[in-house]
């Protein structure tokens, strides 16, 4: 659990201080594996499979790109040990759209010799996220 909060702690100061593309994600590095590996479900924005310190570093940059806002608002941690379980409600404004979502998500996350190894996140909606974030009709119409 104490990898976890510390992570967490170090990701909202890794915001504070400005997130992907401006923040040093060394912050975050000392919490994850160096052979990390994150799955993402295929049909987001940000989907596919991120591998080490450098993938997690494209991926947070993915998150933003993708997200103007991007707030936990709850989080519980329903299993730990060597295989935690948490859940957590999201809420977040596409950036490309200004569209606002709240949703939650379930992470199993592989602690192994103390860092993140492994996060297998699990989203109800994937089409309801992804819906958030690509332009409607109106809004190409709109830009047009």
């Amino acid at each position: 659990m104490t990898v976890l909060t510390s992570m967490y702690a170090a990701e909202a100061q890794y915001m504070a201080a400005g997130g992907p593309g401006s923040a040093s994600f060394e912050l975050l590095a000392p919490y994850f594996a160096t052979d990390v590996v994150l799955h993402q479900a295929a049909g987001l924005p940000y989907g596919g499979t991120w591998h080490g310190h450098a993938g997690m570093e494209q991926f947070f940059l993915a998150m933003a790109r993708t997200w103007e806002i991007f707030e936990l608002l709850e989080q519980k941690f329903l299993a730990t040990g060597q295989t935690p379980v948490v859940h957590t409600l999201v809420r977040a404004r596409a950036r490309t759209t200004g569209r606002e979502l709240t949703f939650p998500i379930l992470q199993t996350i592989t602690i192994t010799e103390g860092r993140i190894s492994e996060v297998h996140p699990f989203y109800w909606d994937t089409a309801a996220i992804a819906a958030v974030c690509a332009p409607s009709p109106e809004d190409r119409a709109a830009s047009a």
